[in-house]
């Protein structure tokens, strides 16, 4: 029997169902395929065992209900999503649709034929990525010769009349470089440059050690940041995507679980985050089997982290619970194996003294010079950057490792 309206208390309002808004965003992963071979991609580690695509008739059917839902801006991202033969009929019916729709790409098959057909589909926006303003960091992080062709596949975007977006991943190889990197993105006639620090999931977490930074290299990185933006004025906007480890103060996932975000894996997966399928016990439907307007609004998969109702001390106390939503799902689960704890980068967390540590020890690797190798399970194993590609991830799986 359900209570009268006279006798809802203020605590069973708390604990209610919380509202759900209907995606904004949905990002259709249209491959985990990809040329190069990044060693801080967020692709899933076993990845190489996903090989059933969906078809261009399933993805324009998710592309027509997600419109139907509410949502405005549709990204297509991969692996490389131009090693879709069908990417121009997506953005066709994206466009139509009336999606502001925007292009993730390494530049790979980014061709002045392929760009042409883009535009003429109604393509918005390309975001290109660079790993470095050097050829020999950006091609080794790569593990490919690809820095001349980036820059060649910028002069395409430019041509083309499209907004010049350059994402650039940040780390410790890179990180010492950022002057130049923003310096290269002006000479590229970029409107917007993106410096995003690594979050350390999926390979990026199995190559932390060697890719972490530390704490003195993201302050004078920042400091040169700024000074840049003081120098360019508003000829190019730059956004400097701070590092969680370093900050001791957790972001909402994904702005809110289950709250802008959808995203589609190649195989159909929906999730409310791009990382979640590395979460035990969870399950996520997939666009195959239900509707778009049911996998959101029903689904136990999306409902499970949505409000603070499934939080624990010290985030159901807490005074900012309404501003971070707990943090990470994901970085609470590789930190601690537990997911519905509160993000370790939280000084509050329990499991906190888990990232200090891992920050002293990027200094300490830094102090005493070592960069090639990081500890593998124990002190006395130890391995090299390991390079994103399908033998590396079938290797991985075989060893238990799926995050």
């Amino acid at each position: 029997m359900n209570a009268p309206e006279s006798m809802v208390t203020p605590a069973m309002l708390s604990k209610s169902a919380p509202v759900i808004n209907p995606p904004l965003w949905l990002l259709a992963e249209l491959t985990y395929r990809c040329p190069l071979h990044c060693a801080f991609c967020y692709n899933p580690i076993d990845f190489a065992s996903h090989k059933d695509e969906l078809s261009t008739t399933d993805w324009l059917r998710v592309l027509r209900e997600g419109r139907a839902m509410g949502a405005v801006q549709c990204g297509f991202s991969g692996g490389e999503p131009l090693l879709r033969d069908d990417l121009e009929i997506l953005v066709t019916e994206a466009r139509q649709l009336g999606y502001y729709t925007n292009l993730i790409t390494s530049g790979v098959g980014l061709t002045e034929e392929r760009a042409a057909q883009l535009k003429a589909a109604g393509l918005d926006h390309i975001q290109l990525s660079f790993q470095d303003s050097t050829r020999e960091i950006n091609d080794f992080i790569t593990h490919t010769k690809t820095f001349g062709l980036k820059q060649a596949v910028a002069r395409v975007v430019k041509s083309n009349g499209w907004p010049m977006v350059i994402n650039v991943v940040i780390h410790r190889l890179n990180i010492e470089h950022i002057g130049r990197i923003i310096e290269m993105a002006a000479e590229l006639d970029a409107e917007y440059l993106e410096l995003a620090n690594t979050q350390y999931y999926s390979w990026a977490h199995l190559n932390r050690d060697q890719l972490l930074p530390t704490q003195e290299q993201l302050i004078r990185a920042e400091q040169e940041t700024n000074r840049w933006r003081e120098k360019l004025g508003d000829k190019m906007r730059i956004f400097f995507v701070s590092p969680d480890y370093h900050e001791a103060k957790p972001k909402k996932c994904m702005n809110g679980w289950g709250n802008v975000f959808l995203t589609i894996t190649p195989d159909g997966t929906a999730l409310p985050c791009h990382t979640a399928l590395m979460l035990p016990g969870l399950a996520f439907p997939n666009v195959r089997d239900l509707g778009l307007k049911e996998i959101w609004f029903d689904s136990e998969g999306f409902n499970h982290y949505r409000g603070t109702g499934w939080m624990k001390e010290p985030c159901s106390s807490c005074e900012d619970k309404e501003k971070d939503l707990g943090g990470c799902r994901c970085q609470a689960y590789l930190l601690t194996q537990l997911h519905d704890v509160a993000d370790p980068v939280c000084p509050k967390s329990p499991y906190h003294h888990l990232v200090q540590k891992i920050v002293a020890g990027a200094d300490m690797r830094a102090a005493s010079g070592a960069n090639a190798a990081a500890p593998w399970g124990s002190e006395q194993d130890v391995h090299p950057l390991i390079f994103r590609g399908p033998k590396e991830s079938l290797s991985l799986v075989g060893k238990g490792k799926k995050a």
